[in-house]
């Protein structure tokens, strides 16, 4: 059956492909307890916590808003910054481990337990660094990760995901590029050239893309990074001039006009052509993944549900563009790891901005 073709003008999310996969895991998994839901994000939280810790450096162990009061709460390793961070606005906690420290624990994990169908990131909240493992990791494979872990003590803690991590080839509005089906994440423009933002594993895949399975081509591909970082730039053909909003999939458009980075705690929406709008809650930041055909790096671990086709899709919390949707794992209503790439660091590599 031949698809409905959107407007070229309504390219603002996901992309679509079979899924690729990836990931590692063991039977008999049991699937994660659903955190706390999130909290919402002010354009004044964005700015505070980008402000504090620039100015703190080392000296924090990242930042995460709470899911009960709503505060931004920033980790610090001394009292000094701990009164910094008060007299800049924000809830201070002490904790025990520096950035530096847990760096250095990823670094361990990076060298020693570099296993696909892992990831790890930072979980400010626990002053933890986080490991996911999912069904496809062996009995081998995990005691593995379970010895290194051991050495590294209560910096680290590991959890079982449901399921397998998996590029996720799909989008809000679907686009076609010779046997694939992606989207694109937000409309974004340079001067008056518009583009699109979508995964670099779809961008990565094929350089043409049109709107339906066999329709006229609509866009490029200009640039494309990955693994490593999984985001790609499309070029859109001729003067298409292209809203920046994105699909909600019930007649309506949530308008983008600007870009952040997600913190940990808060809620966040995801845009696809496969699961529609789905809704989560950040639960790590600076996550490697280890997919099986190479990892990425300075990712964003959220529990937003996604599957197949979901590639290159938005990740986003009202008006503020987050991240590109890469991949996902045991999605199944309740539970589940899902994984963006922050948009601003796409951005600043292609010079775009969102509108």
């Amino acid at each position: 059956m031949r698809r409905t073709p959107h407007a070229r003008i309504l390219l603002s999310l996901l992309l679509a492909v079979p899924a690729l996969g990836l990931g590692s895991g063991t039977a008999g998994a049991q699937d994660p307890a659903p955190g706390p839901p999130g909290v919402g994000a002010s354009p004044a939280q964005y700015a505070l916590r980008s402000s504090i810790e620039h100015d703190l450096g080392e000296r924090t162990a990242g930042s995460y808003l709470d899911t009960a009061s709503g505060e931004l709460v920033v980790t610090v390793t001394d009292a000094a910054s701990a009164e910094e961070v008060r007299a800049a606005g924000a809830r201070a906690e002490l904790v025990k481990l520096s950035m530096s420290q847990l760096l250095s624990t990823m670094g361990v994990l990076e060298a020693r337990a570099k296993i696909p169908g892992t990831s790890w990131g930072i979980d400010p909240r626990t002053n933890q660094v986080v490991v996911e493992a999912d069904q496809s990791v062996s009995t081998l494979s995990m005691a593995r990760m379970k010895a290194v872990a051991a050495r590294l003590g209560d910096s680290v803690r590991i959890t079982r995901v449901p399921g397998v991590f998996t590029k996720e080839l799909a989008g809000g509005d679907a686009i076609y590029g010779d046997d694939y089906r992606c989207s694109a994440a937000f409309n974004v423009r340079k001067g008056t050239v518009r583009y699109f933002l979508t995964a670099g594993h779809c961008t990565g895949a094929t350089t043409g893309w049109t709107a339906t399975d066999d329709g006229a081509s609509i866009g490029t591909s200009e640039g494309s990074s990955f693994p490593t970082n999984d985001y790609g730039l499309v070029r859109y053909a001729g003067g298409v001039q292209t809203p920046g909003k994105v699909n909600l999939h019930n007649g309506s458009y949530q308008d983008i006009t600007s870009a952040a980075d997600a913190i940990v705690g808060q809620a966040i929406s995801k845009s696809g052509s496969t699961t529609k709008v789905t809704s989560g809650t950040v639960t790590a930041v600076n996550v490697t993944v280890n997919y099986g055909d190479g990892p990425v790096y300075g990712m964003v671990r959220t529990t937003v549900c996604s599957s197949g086709g979901d590639s290159g899709g938005a990740h986003f919390a009202g008006s503020t563009a987050l991240g590109i949707h890469s991949g996902s794992a045991g999605c199944n209503g309740k539970g589940g790891s899902a994984i963006h790439q922050p948009v601003q660091e796409a951005l600043s590599a292609y010079g775009v901005a969102v509108y």
